[in-house]
């Protein structure tokens, strides 16, 4: 950026971002780095007049300095009313491995049966297939029409909320799929970088199809660390789900 060239509402707007999406607080120093050509008293400046307009009481939120930087949080006389919301909330979804590899493998090939998604795999899936379902993240689609006439399986519109997706012709890369899930399904068991063992590394997204019309589900895509920097820095933790295995076969 040329030195001065933002004006000062694009200042305070880019700033008040930047605090926004960071999962820490945000420091001088960082502002300074992300903000390349403006001077540290400019953006000292209006960093300060932000701290100004969220003082008034017409806001819920505020920032307040946190560790020598800074972090959006609610204010202390909202907090009865906020953690009676979020206690309301169905705990975040997250996912094995074996269940996320599954899932990767439905939304590339969809529609899909058990035993096709097994070949893939090199083991059985009847047992995630089961936990994709019970979390809405994939919904049967009729019955292939070959011998024994298996299930087919593709992704709900549940999937397609989670993963910020406007339908299946959005789909990224295996790989960012895989990130991705991370993030929206707090699955943190794969190993950074590394796509899942077990999946074919060519898989190539789906045609875009018709999205699911059934209702949505009131599933919480808020996660733990949203939670704790939007109501008061201490999350409230719900308990973990019973992580699913490969064992349970479907029948179909």
């Amino acid at each position: 950026m040329a030195e001065s060239m933002l004006k000062d509402e694009t200042l305070k707007a880019l700033i008040e971002a930047i605090i926004y999406v960071s999962p820490e607080p945000v420091t001088l120093d960082m502002l300074a780095n992300a903000l390349e050509g403006e001077s540290r008293d400019r953006i000292k400046g209006s960093l300060y007049g932000l701290l100004n307009d969220y003082a008034w009481p017409q806001h819920g939120i505020q920032i307040r300095p946190v560790a020598g930087g800074w972090k959006f949080s609610s204010k202390a006389e909202h907090h009865e009313v906020l953690r009676g919301f979020v206690k309301s909330l169905k705990p975040p979804i997250r996912l094995s491995k074996p269940a996320l590899e599954a899932l990767s493998v439905i939304a590339y090939r969809q529609p899909v049966t058990v035993p096709e998604i097994n070949e893939i795999r090199g083991v059985d899936c009847g047992g995630v297939i089961h936990t994709l379902l019970e979390r809405k993240l994939v919904v049967t689609a009729g019955r292939k029409n070959v011998v024994g006439r298996p299930i087919l399986y593709r992704t709900s519109r549940d999937f397609l909320i989670h993963f910020g997706l406007r339908d299946l012709s959005e789909l990224p890369s295996l790989r960012e799929f895989e990130e991705m899930a991370r993030h929206a399904l707090g699955s943190d068991v794969l190993p950074q970088g590394e796509p899942s063992e077990g999946l074919d590394p060519s898989l190539e997204p789906a045609s875009a199809q018709a999205v699911a019309t059934e209702p949505a589900g009131t599933v919480a895509n808020t996660s733990d660390g949203d939670v704790a920097s939007k109501v008061d820095g201490s999350p409230v933790r719900e308990p973990e789900p019973a992580r699913e295995t490969d064992q349970a076969p479907e029948k179909p």
